[in-house]
């Protein structure tokens, strides 16, 4: 059994700690809001302060929403470096700024700690099932001692490189999911529109080179009109925006990434912000002042 800190425990760091809890280890968690009650009865140590975490825990993990945050509950007074003694490892599950990530490794460090970045794909549904994809940087020695417990969280864990490369690699994974929402919205309006059922078309092409995750999760979701959220537009909003940050920095040109984040940012003019990402199509729906379908 090892001690384990966990701080932000909502949509997506709830189950994950949960199953870290149901593996036999102990939990020390901290979060905005009242930690789940499921955690609490099953025996974890609720902390009044990130430091708090970090003074009882060996290994810390984070999942919270931007940069700003995780920042926050880094480096704040009472925050997870001021609790940290040598030797511990602080593990970033958040999807944050690459460059920002860098950074803070290298201020962890400094206290004779390791640092991973390691930010997940999956959404709410891999995180209950424990089926998350991982994409970790940070140094070789700090992943092996921490793989057999993202173990317990994903099945596709890969260390890409060091600090901030995991945090790329969940941007670029960000790009592609974006860009093809925004495909799947735009085949199955043209069908819809063109007088073709949307259902059947959808499945007529997923015994085809167009078949994707994509296609099969969230264009039935445009179908059936399912928009509660696994992962909000404003979260992706969010990464996309690190995208386009980063593409400026690195003087590289993301122009349907572009497109893409005006569809995002269409949405959320339109008060769409906190559905599903799959909710995208509405913004080309408004555009076409036609509706996938009615369901």
């Amino acid at each position: 059994m090892q001690k384990l800190g966990f701080i932000g425990l909502g949509i997506m760091g709830g189950p994950m700690a949960g199953h870290l809890q149901a593996a036999g280890h102990k939990l020390y968690l901290h979060d905005v809001k009242n930690p789940p009650a499921n955690l609490v009865e099953g025996g974890a140590t609720v902390c009044t302060s990130a430091m708090e975490v970090a003074k009882r825990a060996d290994i810390i993990f984070l999942m919270v929403p931007d940069t700003p945050q995780v920042e926050e509950v880094l480096f704040s007074e009472d925050g997870i470096a001021a609790g940290l003694s040598a030797g511990k490892i602080v593990v970033d599950m958040s999807s944050i700024s690459p460059i920002a990530t860098k950074e803070f490794a290298k201020k962890i460090n400094k206290k004779s700690c390791a640092y991973l970045d390691a930010p997940v794909s999956g959404g709410e549904v891999g995180a209950k099932a424990a089926s998350l994809t991982i994409m970790v940087g940070g140094p070789q020695e700090a992943f092996d001692t921490v793989k057999p417990l993202f173990e317990l969280m994903g099945k596709n864990i890969t260390l890409v490189g060091g600090n901030g490369d995991g945090q790329t690699t969940k941007v670029a994974n960000q790009i592609i999911v974006a860009l093809n929402i925004q495909a799947v919205a735009e085949a199955l309006l043209f069908a819809s529109k063109a007088g073709a059922d949307p259902a059947k078309v959808r499945e007529a092409l997923m015994g085809g080179f167009a078949s994707s995750r994509i296609l099969e999760v969230h264009g039935e979701r445009m179908v059936k009109r399912t928009f509660n959220p696994g992962f909000r537009i404003a979260l992706h909003q969010k990464d996309l925006n690190l995208a386009l940050q980063g593409a400026k920095a690195l003087g590289v040109s993301l122009p349907n990434t572009s497109a893409t984040q005006e569809l995002m940012n269409a949405c959320a003019a339109n008060g769409l912000s906190g559905l599903d990402h799959s909710a995208l199509c509405q913004a080309i729906e408004l555009m076409s002042n036609h509706r996938i379908a009615q369901a």
